[in-house]
């Protein structure tokens, strides 16, 4: 059974990975838990690695390079970073890195060879982005201080994230010696140990709620460790409870609510009061199916959930630090490591 909150364990993770089915909001949800993370002054690092630049595109900001910058501040003097890590690009950095190869890598960039290895090897494309993650998860300052508080990786939707996150155990046995074995397994001990934990954001819809749970058995199966289950875009509930099942059944008393109405000095033409009741049995429709699937999902999983309500007039900057506030109030933050 889910139970709601952010408890210690999660709080003890430097890395989190967001994830969710298409259409869940994911990327939104990443960006309001990174600014979440760094309320109180700390740092943190927004990554994403789809090549989207919904990051930038959220925050209403020039497309991202390959380099971190700020794009927030967060509530209580922290501030947010974000980072779009492009293959061939962390590929280049790779080779300078590890063989002292920059002009040459630059070369094989123009020739089409990085373009033609990542495409021929698709596991390579995967390790050289979590690579880059990892790096970021556990840069140090001069002083041995980690330079980020927290880094929130945008990661690919649920039906991906586990062979994106494990591809880096197959590299690494398939490379038995040389950087890249030693990159894999620096990558794998991160994302498999407690201080990475993999957020699932889902809607109260059948489809989600599916993928979401499947997704949770995909992990553990694999060895990862699901962190939070963030029911993004809740409904609020206009009708007492003792109505939802009734008004959703097309049980609703016109006669009724004109009186109501009547006696607050509301004298509404037949249509109207027609249409009002229209609307009271589709909102009661819908919150009886989201009610169906939040049982469903407090039955399936034992995963902490935290919850955000539909944002009537889209997202913007204002309401994006509105989500950030929804997710404070729950937790999501407190004790992060320094």
């Amino acid at each position: 059974m889910t139970t709601p909150g952010w408890p210690d364990q999660l709080a003890q993770a430097r890395l989190h990975v967001v994830t969710g089915k298409g259409g869940t909001g994911k990327t939104t949800v990443a960006a309001a838990l990174a600014l979440a993370l760094a309320a109180g002054g700390k740092r943190t690092l927004l990554v994403e690695v789809e090549g989207r630049q919904g990051i930038a595109q959220l925050f209403d900001t020039a497309p991202l390079p390959y380099e971190e910058r700020r794009i927030a501040v967060a509530p209580g003097g922290g501030e947010v970073r974000a980072l779009a890590i492009d293959p061939e690009a962390a590929l280049l950095e790779y080779f300078e890195l590890f063989y002292r190869l920059g002009m040459a890598g630059r070369t094989l960039r123009k020739m089409g060879a990085i373009e033609f290895a990542t495409t021929l090897a698709p596991g390579l494309r995967d390790v050289l982005l979590t690579g880059k993650v990892k790096e970021c998860v556990t840069r140090k300052e001069k002083d041995g201080t980690p330079v980020y508080d927290a880094v929130v990786l945008d990661a690919p939707p649920t039906g991906r994230v586990v062979s994106f996150l494990d591809v880096t155990k197959a590299m690494a046995d398939l490379a038995k010696v040389g950087p890249i074995h030693t990159q894999a397994e620096g990558v794998v001990k991160l994302l498999h140990s407690p201080l990475t934990a993999v957020h699932l954001v889902t809607l109260l819809e059948d489809l989600p709620v599916t993928e979401t749970l499947e997704a949770i058995e995909q992990l553990r199966d694999a060895e990862l460790r699901p962190g939070a289950v963030i029911v993004n875009q809740v409904r609020p509930q206009w009708l007492p409870d003792r109505s939802v099942t009734a008004a959703a059944n097309g049980r609703v008393d016109a006669e009724r609510i004109r009186a109501g109405l009547a006696s607050a000095g509301l004298d509404l033409a037949p249509d109207v009061i027609d249409g009002l009741v229209a609307e009271t049995v589709d909102h009661a429709v819908r919150i009886h199916a989201e009610g169906l699937a939040l049982a469903r999902l407090d039955a399936g999983t034992d995963r902490p959930r935290l919850e955000l309500p539909t944002l009537l007039d889209g997202v913007d900057l204002g309401s994006l630090y509105e989500l950030t506030e929804e997710l404070v109030e729950q937790g999501a933050g407190s004790g992060v490591p320094v």
